[in-house]
């Protein structure tokens, strides 16, 4: 069989073909249209949204105060406060350590 010919696109479009079982082509075709959907970014949805909040609010969802928190992850308190403030900056070790102690996505404090 020969192979189709054309010149790429340049538009940032992908052409693709599924074979799919015809029962199901208007489910697919509708989670193609879906998917095709422009989506709004985390940041755009949450302008406040800040790492120290998402650490104030996973903390309080586990009704933990600073102080608790800082003894499970062995920081002094104060750390949390300016943390939760902006003040502190979180770095990867210190998400990964929150995440574990808090049960939370560590990308979510970066």
């Amino acid at each position: 069989m020969l192979e189709l010919t054309r010149r790429p696109r340049t538009d940032g479009m992908v052409v693709f073909t599924a074979v799919v079982p015809a029962p199901q082509a208007d489910a697919v075709a509708r989670a193609i249209e879906q998917a095709a959907e422009p989506t709004v970014s985390r940041r755009e949805a949450f302008p406040e949204s800040t790492p120290g909040t998402v650490l104030r609010g996973a903390r309080g969802l586990r009704e933990m105060t600073q102080a608790a928190l800082a003894a499970r992850i062995g920081a002094h308190k104060t750390h949390i406060s300016e943390m939760e403030r902006g003040l502190r900056p979180i770095g990867k070790a210190m998400a990964k350590r929150l995440a574990e102690v808090l049960d939370f996505p560590w990308k979510a404090f970066l």
